[in-house]
């Protein structure tokens, strides 16, 4: 007969108690741990034993990254305890007033740690009364997540705070642990895994096969064919003068068989490098290798997804090219006779790739041996995913009643499913009127799923995380089954090898970091496993920050302002009206020591006092805006201007003339709103430095004089004049330069537009080219 965990908060006989969940929550009660433990083992009953023990010291926050996931917990947690009242899910969607009452009165709050962050950065909500906060899916604090922002909130409003982090799988790379445990302040790491003695009685069998199948000679043909491109432009880009011209220092040549994160991270290298320095070797190189890494999607397609899948993708390729905004890459990949022969090979072959045939078999053989299964096949892409269920349904398999499962997101030819949508397919999948789920990625982490029988891959996949959490959709409630399909000779193998290794190396990592944790601390090891999950001793000094604060102060800003404020520092803080759409540098005023709040703002970004409002310009953006009617950058100005005393802009970056924007209407625009709308321009290197520059504004207008900080002003809608010139600047080539002098010229939208070719031409600023898309524009038959 199983025990169950007593409480009196906890409804009785209700979770099952087990030994090796108690002793992790036990320690996770001393100080703030990350705890690894296999889907399905009970992650979040460890997390409701460390809840219970703190709800007597405050209040408990319990995150998760999605809606889903969110609502999951919460029903968990209304359905375990006695009083269901106690617990609140929050997300986005809830009302911004509601979310304020709920942050003030409710003991244990679940929500998404996107609204979390930004209720503490609108100042709804405040972390010093929480005694408890829990990670779910804790792999994905690093760098910009929001998890990093909350902790590093609470570490500095709690008085006694107490971090727990629970994850299946957080990486095989130490490195990226170690980051985890800095930015949640984690001081310890206790993992579980499917052999130790204390929990290999919870654990159900799963079979894990391997099915090879070898890909037909013809789609060989058609890889080799895409192949000769590929080689083809690689070397036209190393021919470039990699690594210097480049900017991937340390890598003499691309090769062939890079990986789509290498080139990836090339990319970034490249871009950086033009950003800093523009060239025309550096802009040819980012256009080849968007070829590249296009002709290798092609390549993967073809080896290891499906004729179908490639057709779809080529198709849009082709889409791509023709259109007005396609990319260069896309056009110069068309005009190429060997892209436009693999095209025309493509639209006759006959044959399908072997997958699809081996997916439906080892479905039929699953559902003849066990009728009532379920089973969740995963693939990369939405269109391996449609071209197997369409596959199964022209076969018109009666036991195999099939659907696909993908994310909301839509595309062009694609539409996605909305999370009612989603749900509404899963509870069909749970009582059996579906019996196959073929999901992408959206079903391996986030989603509540019921348990499966058999889990197939389509392809095997480099990533440990992903491959840990495709696997533990199977063998939670019962025995499980994985099969993995792989087409001889191809990636899929690799990634098979990789995925394995990784997760090897995951779990030596683990146990190698968990060491030096348990060292540090002093702790130990024997632990109480059957007190009422009482706290015990705290290492964790609540005043101690583990994330350094940044030095963004620089000397060299102070000088470049030539004013620096010498006054007092004030008895109140520092406070900063910021755009929503400005969060991530809202962080970064935080860490210098200001208080933010968000509010939508229509005139600015930032607003310091009742009369400095800045508006904020990275360099791309200010070339946008001069050259896009519909950014307006010369109205955003008007209305700052209009509505401050003390306007201001920073313009940030140093690529300001690296667009195909001649140097001379770049140094006119600066000019004219620096004299003719009286709004002074600072320059700053990158985003620490505006930071840096709003902290010092906020500083200096708020302790002379003790101003208040208050937003004001409303966008300023076109009059007659600006809207004449909006839709004349608005036909291609037409710039607002040339608009003006079109309406002076002719004195109305209706001449402008009934002026012949030659009459065109005679005004400034129109050449041949203009005055041919005007008369195309105003001429053309409309095809509806």
């Amino acid at each position: 007969m199983p025990s169950y965990l007593e409480h009196r908060l906890l409804q009785k006989d209700c979770v099952e108690k087990r030994l090796f969940q108690i002793d992790l929550a036990s320690t996770a009660l001393r100080q703030s741990t990350l705890v690894v433990l296999p889907t399905g083992l009970g992650k979040t009953v460890v997390a409701l034993i460390v809840l219970l023990a703190r709800l007597d010291r405050g209040r408990v926050l319990f995150m998760a990254p999605t809606k889903p996931l969110v609502e999951q917990h919460a029903s968990f947690l209304q359905r375990v305890l006695n009083d269901p009242s106690m617990v609140v899910s929050m997300t986005g969607e809830d009302p911004p007033d509601r979310r304020q009452e709920q942050w003030k009165t409710a003991r244990i709050i679940v929500a998404t740690p996107q609204t979390v962050e930004n209720d503490l950065l609108s100042r709804r909500a405040r972390l010093d009364d929480f005694s408890l906060l829990i990670f779910d899916e804790v792999h994905r604090a690093t760098g910009g997540y929001s998890y990093v922002y909350i902790a590093s909130r609470y570490r500095k409003e709690a008085s006694d705070p107490l971090v727990l982090g629970i994850t299946a799988s957080p990486g095989s790379q130490g490195e990226r642990i170690g980051e985890i445990c800095q930015a949640l302040g984690i001081e310890r790491i206790e993992t579980r895994t499917e052999d130790d003695p204390d929990v290999a009685p919870f654990v159900h069998h799963r079979d894990i096969e391997w099915v090879k199948v070898k890909v037909p000679d013809q789609i060989l043909r058609l890889r080799g064919s895409l192949e000769d491109v590929l080689e083809d432009r690689i070397e036209e880009l190393n021919s470039l003068g990699a690594p210097e011209a480049l900017g991937s220092i340390g890598q003499p040549r691309i090769d062939i068989r890079a990986s789509k994160k290498a080139l990836l991270d090339l990319q970034k290298q490249m871009s950086v490098s033009v950003s800093r320095k523009p060239n025309q070797t550096l802009y040819r190189g980012l256009s080849i290798l968007a070829e590249v890494m296009k002709i290798k999607h092609a390549v993967e397609l073809a080896e290891t997804q499906g004729m179908d899948s490639l057709r779809r993708y080529m198709g849009r390729l082709e889409g791509e090219s023709r259109s007005r905004g396609g990319s260069k890459a896309s056009r110069r990949l068309m005009e190429d006779p060997r892209i436009q022969e693999a095209m025309t090979l493509l639209a006759g072959l006959d044959v399908e790739h072997p997958k699809i045939a081996a997916a439906q078999s080892i479905l039929e053989r699953q559902l003849e041996e066990k009728p009532d299964s379920r089973i969740m096949v995963f693939t990369n892409y939405r269109d391996t995913a449609t071209a197997l269920l369409s596959s199964l349904k022209k076969e018109k398999s009666g036991s195999i009643r099939a659907v696909r499962f993908v994310g909301q997101a839509s595309r062009e030819d694609d539409s996605g499913l909305s999370q009612k949508k989603q749900a509404s397919i899963l509870e069909k999948f749970r009582t059996g009127e579906y019996n196959v789920l073929i999901a992408t990625s959206v079903g391996e982490e986030g989603i509540d799923i019921p348990a499966t029988d058999m889990v197939l891959f389509y392809e095997p996949v480099p990533s440990e995380i992903r491959s840990i959490q495709r696997k533990g959709r199977t063998g939670r409630a019962r025995a499980g089954r994985v099969v993995v399909l792989m087409a001889k000779g191809t990636r899929d193998e690799a990634y098979y090898w990789i995925s394995d290794r990784k997760e090897r190396t995951m779990r030596r990592q683990i146990r190698d970091l968990s060491e030096p944790f348990h060292n540090a601390a002093g702790m130990d090891e024997e632990t109480n496993t059957e007190q009422d999950y009482g706290p015990g001793g705290r290492a964790l000094d609540s005043n101690d920050d583990m994330l350094a604060q940044p030095a963004l102060l620089r000397q060299s800003l102070i000088t470049d302002l030539r004013q620096p404020s010498t006054s007092a520092p004030l008895s109140h803080p520092t406070l900063v009206i910021v755009d929503p759409r400005e969060r991530e540098l809202g962080k970064r005023l935080e860490e210098l020591g200001l208080e933010v709040a968000l509010r939508a703002l229509e005139v600015g970004d930032y607003v310091v006092s009742d009369r400095v409002g800045i508006e904020r310009k990275s360099a791309p953006d200010f070339i946008s805006s001069l050259v896009d009617p519909e950014r307006g950058l010369f109205r955003q100005i008007s209305d700052l201007s209009r509505s401050y005393e003390k306007p201001v802009m920073i313009l940030e970056g140093e690529d300001l003339y690296s667009r195909q924007v001649h140097p001379n209407a770049v140094r006119g625009a600066l000019a004219s709103i620096a004299v003719d709308f009286g709004v002074p321009i600072i320059p700053a290197r990158d985003a620490d430095e505006t930071a840096a520059i709003i902290a010092l504004l906020a500083r200096r207008e708020q302790s002379e004089g003790g101003r208040e900080v208050k937003a004001h002003g409303k966008k300023t809608s076109r009059n007659l004049r600006e809207q004449q010139e909006y839709l004349v600047s608005a036909v291609p080539g037409v710039g607002a330069a040339a608009a003006k002098n079109l309406l002076l010229h002719f004195g109305s939208v209706q001449s402008v537009f009934s002026a012949t070719y030659e009459e065109l031409q005679k005004v400034e600023k129109v050449g041949p080219k203009t005055a041919e898309r005007i008369r195309e524009l105003v001429g053309a038959a409309y095809k509806g």
